[in-house]
Formats: C-alpha cells, structure tokens, sequence
C-alpha cells in the first residue's frame, strides 16, 4: 500500500481478543506463582549437607545424585572432594576389601561410588589424584597384594590407572616408569581380566605418538611378549593361558591397526616386530607341545596363530570374501610367520589323529560320543588359514601328510558340525583356486610344453608351482568327486526312507560348484582320474541333479506376485494397468504436475504483471512473434460447418434490449465480451499478433460501423478483422488481467 502512495489505518484488535490475551497473561502469572510457591524446581540435598559442619564423605555418598552433581561441576562439592582426607578414603575404598560381615547387597556400594568419582573425568580431581604421589602410592600398592586379587576391586583400580593414563599421561607414566616391577605384578594378577585391560590401556590410550613409541620400547624392554609367551606354556593354569592368548591377540590387532592410522610414525612397532618374528612363534609352537597336549593350550595357543594369519585388510571382509576373491587376493602375512609354522604342520596333523580326550555329550540329534573338540576345530580354521595364503611350500606340506584327506573324513563323519563344514569348504576353495591361478601364471604347464614326455598329468618338477602339486591330491588320493557322489547317494536314501536331511548338505553343495566352476576355469578333465563310472556319474549329477538344486536354492522363498493388502479395498480393481513401467512412468507424472514451481511453469510470473512501467511488456517478451498458416481458400466441410455454427450463434448487439433475468436459460452470446480489444489478424499464408500502444478506433471491431443516423441496415455477418488495431496501455492492463483470471482457472481445473 505505501508503494502505491497509500496510508494504511493501524489494525484494530477486537475486544474478545483483548480479553482472551489478559486471561492467557493471568493464567501464566498464576502459573509462575504456583511453580514457585510448591518448589517444582528441586534443588540438590548436596548443597545443604555441605552447609553444614562436620559433614562426611560417607554422608555425602548416600545421596544418590552424588554423581550428578560431581559430572555437572558443583564447586561446593568437587572442593570437598578434593580435600586430602577425602581422595585418601576414596582410594582406601577401592584397593581395600570391604568387611565381610556386610550385607552382600551393600557390601561393594561405597567402593563402586568412589571409583565413579575418581573416574568422573573432572580436571580438579584428575588433577589431584594425578599430581599427589602419596596417592599413586597407595593405587599402586594393590597391585603388590598376593593373587588372586578380588575381580571387582581389580576391575575399579584397572579403571581408575586408565583413566590417568588418559588424562595425565606424563606423570602417571614417569611414575610407572620407576616401578621396576610393575610388568611383573601385572602378569602375577593376569589372571584377572582386569590387568589385561591395564595392558591394553597402556598400548592404545597413550598420545601423542611419539610419548607413544616410548611406552612402547619401555614395554618391549621388559619383555612383554616374550613373558605373555610363557604364560602359554601347557603347565600353566588355564585362565592364565587364556588371558595371554588374548592379550596378545588385543595387542597384534591394536598394533597393526594404528600402524595404518599414524602414518606420521616411521618407526616400525616394537612390540609387533617380536610377535611376528620366527623366534618368538617358534617359541610359543613349543610351549603348545612340550609337554601334556592339554585342548586349553592347543586352542589359545592356535588363536594366536590365527590372528597372527589375519589380513590386514580394513572392514567387514572376512573368510567368504577371501572364499569368492580365491587367490588373487591372499593374505599379506609375514614370511617368517610360516617359516617357524611349516615345521609343526605334523604336530596339528597329529591333533586331528588323536585329539585330547573329551566325555561324551548330548546334543540335539542324539548322543556324541566322540565329539570334534575345539581343540580340532582350531586345527581345521588353521590349515584353512594357511591354505588361504597360496604359500608354495605349506600347500606341498598339507599335501603330502595328506591334511585333508583327514579333515574330509571329519567332513563326512560330523554331518552336523556347521563351523567344521565351514573350514573345510575354504580348505578346498582355496586349493581349487590356487590351482587355476597356476594355470593361468604357467599356461606352458598346462600346454604340456615343458613337461617330460613320459610325465603324467599327476607328475610335476620339484618346486615348480604347477597346479598338480596341490588339486591333483584333492581329486586322486583324496578321491573328492567319489566322496560327493557317495554322499549325496546316500542323503536321497535317507530321505527317501523318511529321514532328515544332513546337516552338511549345503556345504556340500557349494563344494560341489566350487569344483565345476574351477574345472570351466581351466582344468581339464582329462587331469581328474575318474573311473569310467564315476566319470558317467559325475556327468550326470552335475547335469541334472546338481543343477536342480542349483534351481532350487535361488528360488524365492516367498512369492511376491499375488501379495494384496489388507486393506478394505482389496476387492477394488485397479483402474490402472498391471504394467509396472507404464505405473511409475503416470506416478513421475502426477509428482511431475504437482510440484511447487508448477505455476512458474504453467504461465505467466507474478513479477511479469507489475504495475511499473518498465514492466509492461514483460509478459510478451516471451511471444515476440506467432507464426502459423492459414489456407484461406480452404472450403472444406468442416469449414463450412463452423462458419454456420458462427452465424448462428452470434447474434446482433442491441443496447435497447428490455432487462432479462440472468437465470433464464439463453443462448450463450459473445457479443460485446471484449468491445476494446482488437486483434490484428491477417489472412496471408503467415500472419503476426502484434501489441502496441494506439488510441481507441471509433469503429466497432465486432460486425463494421455501429449504426449512426439511421444509415443502413446494420452488419450482422462475422467480424471484420481489416480494422483492428494494436492495443493501447489500458486494454493490455485489461488483458494481462484476463489472462490471470485463465491461468488461475486453468491451475484449480488442473488440481
């Protein structure tokens, strides 16, 4: 209104509003009033108690938003905490056994308590705890107790020393430091979890890197892992041997794993250089079989190995990945790794053949009476893991003590055990693909054209990585096409007779199709001595039955075409097709007609139709020009008919005529819509609209000369366009008007 020159009234708020506002305005006040009147805001009891002399830490302990309002940085009590009574009793609370005469619900509340205050991660207690030697003394002397420590105290102080190696690395490290005996008291308690923890703190929470390194080569000179080592030897206590296995395996993935992130740091890890050195694997390979073969230290001292095995790679690859990728993309394992490994391939040999004694069990498919054992299962995911690494030499050990000839047996025997299943698949895949990588880096090979003209497809040259060394085993001596054969035979009789079906049959499968994948690959069948029969057999299973059940297995298990709501609609048909490209391509229609520009797109902007001057042409710059044909000597029927169609619906302009009810029902009469508005039409085969300014023609645009004086019959035949003239500035306002009108009904018609 102020751009048009207008003043606009100030707004005038009606009474009821008034009094709707002063009642809102009461309300709250009453509200407010109340709140502060009942006290909603409750305060914390801890302030009064601190008011007051004589006060207790234990007083303040009972209070159960103690914690909160240690977090929450009350001054009144992290000063009262602070005080050196106070940090003494709280150390006290969580190194000492609590009496024993507690009630067992209350007998570790306090303790737990204090280590939450002293682990609450506030700088005034970090600082005090951190800074007072007396202090660190006392923490320190829990670890000077005899074993076993009890696991809760042990779990608070683990929890309080790491959370100052955190925050105040440098002086609770210089304090470590010239404990000379501190390695060893933690592995004197390593027994609890909880000093494993401490250990772990030490590696990974130290920053920065370089304070870092230096942790790092003080624990590599007390010998940490040559000491974790020992703890693997077979007479020592059990939770020991499990504790170290896993520490050591924390330590190598912490290690390598921030070895990939500080890229800054060039000085290779200390502490990972000895556990994968050969001397230290030697090492723990004769602690796990000197002496009684116990099944505690083959399976910690086997986890280790394992991790030791891992690939280095980042993210959720695990062993199917490895299964699918085959050799091209094998482990990245230290050499001296399977160097101090090779040797003792025997020994695990042996675990399968006699593995440590284990009662019988039950189970859910019956009695075991000789189960695997973990101690064998870890044998299996081993040679699946060194297979896994395509190194020439262990594959030709595996061969020849014949490994999985024996690891097929368990196959076949524990039909139930999936996690055996599992190691065993990778074992073959792994050979399988080994031997088609052979293939392919030695074509001469498998041409024959190096070999010795006597030489069979099973004989190959000492050394040479031909595929021969490592397949020609798995399908000869380990007869495994036989096996599958045997196998499946077998499960449809039991089947067929009513019984379930093995639990290693899907396995099997996909054994099965890892050996006609890499038989497409590039071994020949002329290289797998079958008999005839099996030959024949093997033709037929891969062809019809193994194809079947190919079939099968990619089925859907739930059929998706005849899904319908639940909906009460559901007898309703579609009014659309069943096509579903044909329905996205209407739904991208309707989103499409929908949208918010939709105006923008449709017609004319609202900035086109200003009222300044500079602006009145806008909405034509987009028309400049129309341009169609007209055939003017076109006397076609069609046009005949709507010329008698315009006859008979204009009918001629009388001003005289008497008032008619604008209800009746009428012929509709477009005479006199637009009297001022005239359009320059021209019957050439092209024709040109134009707008402009012009003053208004005395002449009717509609039927000639309006009737003047009497002279003549008025025109009642169509319009004649020879007299139009461009627009003038008022009757383009007035058309520009229209044409909002016809955009807006068109747009509502639209939605």
């Amino acid at each position: 209104g102020e751009s048009a020159g207008y003043s606009l009234p100030p707004p005038t708020i009606p009474a009821c509003t008034k009094t709707r506002t002063r009642n809102l305005w009461v309300t709250t006040a009453t509200a407010a009033i109340m709140f502060w009147k009942f006290d909603l805001n409750n305060t914390s009891h801890i302030d009064q108690l601190l008011d007051r002399e004589g006060v207790t830490l234990r007083e303040l302990m009972e209070e159960e938003d103690v914690l909160q309002e240690c977090k929450a940085q009350n001054r009144k009590l992290l000063l009262f905490l602070s005080k050196d009574h106070c940090m003494q009793e709280l150390v006290t609370l969580i190194t000492e056994e609590p009496p024993a005469d507690l009630e067992e619900k209350t007998r570790f509340k306090f303790p737990n308590i204090a280590c939450e205050l002293l682990t609450s991660d506030v700088a005034l207690i970090n600082d005090k705890l951190g800074g007072d030697e007396s202090l660190l003394e006392k923490l320190y002397h829990f670890l000077e107790q005899e074993p076993p420590l009890n696991p809760l105290l042990a779990s608070f102080f683990s929890k309080t020393i790491g959370n100052l190696i955190a925050r105040k690395t440098d002086q609770v490290i210089s304090f470590l430091r010239k404990k000379h005996n501190f390695i060893s008291l933690v592995l004197n308690h390593i027994d609890a979890s909880a000093m494993m923890d401490l250990l772990l703190r030490l590696i990974s929470c130290v920053e920065p890197a370089l304070l870092r390194m230096e942790v790092l080569n003080w624990l590599n000179e007390e010998r940490l892992i040559q000491r974790l080592t020992e703890l693997m030897h077979t007479g020592r206590d059990e939770e020991r041997q499990s504790n170290a296995s896993q520490t050591l395996c924390d330590i190598i993935r912490l290690s390598r794993d921030q070895a990939n992130q500080l890229s800054e740091v060039t000085e290779p890890d200390p502490l990972l250089a000895v556990l994968e050195s050969q001397e230290n694997v030697a090492e723990l390979l004769k602690n796990m079989f000197e002496g009684e073969r116990t099944e505690a230290s083959v399976v910690n001292g086997t986890q280790v190995l394992l991790t030791l095995l891992e690939s280095r790679r980042s993210g959720l690859e695990g062993l199917m990945d490895l299964y699918s990728q085959g050799c091209e993309r094998s482990y990245t394992v230290n050499s001296s790794i399977l160097r101090a490994i090779e040797p003792h391939i025997k020994d695990f040999q042996q675990l399968l053949l006699n593995p440590p004694t284990r009662s019988a069990i039950l189970t859910t498919v019956g009695v075991l009476e000789q189960p695997l054992g973990s101690a064998r299962l870890h044998v299996a995911r081993l040679v699946a893991s060194l297979l896994q690494t395509c190194d020439l030499s262990i594959c030709q050990e595996i061969c020849r003590l014949n490994t999985m000839d024996l690891l097929l047996d368990l196959f076949f025997k524990y039909t139930w055990n999936n996690f055996l299943h599992l190691q065993v698949e990778l074992c073959v895949a792994s050979i399988l693909n080994h031997s088609a990588h052979a293939d392919l880096q030695n074509p001469g090979l498998q041409n024959h054209e190096e070999r010795p003209a006597t030489g069979t497809g099973s004989q190959v040259e000492e050394g040479t990585p031909g595929q021969n060394s490592t397949s020609d085993p798995l399908f000869q001596h380990c007869r495994l096409v036989q096996r599958i054969l045997g196998a499946w035979e077998e499960n449809d009789k039991i089947q067929a007779e009513g019984g379930r079906r093995r639990g290693n049959m899907g396995h099997l499968t996909r054994i099965a199709n890892t050996v006609v994948q890499n038989l497409e690959k590039g071994l020949a069948h002329s290289q797998i001595k079958l008999p005839e029969d099996c030959r024949g057999r093997w033709e037929s299973f891969v062809g019809e039955t193994l194809r079947e059940t190919n079939r099968r297995n990619t089925v859907d298990l739930v059929s998706t075409h005849n899904l319908h709501s639940s909906s009460e609609d559901d007898d309703m048909e579609s009014p659309f097709p069943n096509d579903l490209s044909i329905q996205q391509a209407f739904s991208d229609y309707q989103i499409q007609q929908m949208t918010a520009n939709f105006v923008d797109q449709f017609g004319f902007n609202d900035e086109e139709f200003s009222e300044h001057d500079e602006n009145i042409n806008a909405a034509f710059d987009r028309i400049a020009e129309i341009n169609f044909n007209i055939d003017a000597d076109d006397h076609s029927a069609n046009a005949a008919a709507f010329e008698a169609c315009c006859k008979e619906r204009i009918q001629q302009f009388d001003d005289c005529e008497e008032e008619e009810d604008i209800w009746d029902e009428k012929e509709i009469n477009y005479v006199n819509l637009f009297t001022e508005h005239h359009l320059c039409l021209c019957t050439d085969p092209g024709w040109t609209a134009s707008f402009g300014e012009t003053e208004v023609s005395s002449s009717s645009a509609w039927g000639g000369s309006p009737q003047q004086d009497g002279e003549g019959p008025q025109d009642t035949s169509w319009a004649s366009f020879t007299e139009f003239q461009p627009f003038s500035r008022l009757r383009t306002l007035c058309f520009k008007e229209s044409c909002i009108m016809l955009h807006t009904t068109l747009f509502w018609n639209v939605c």
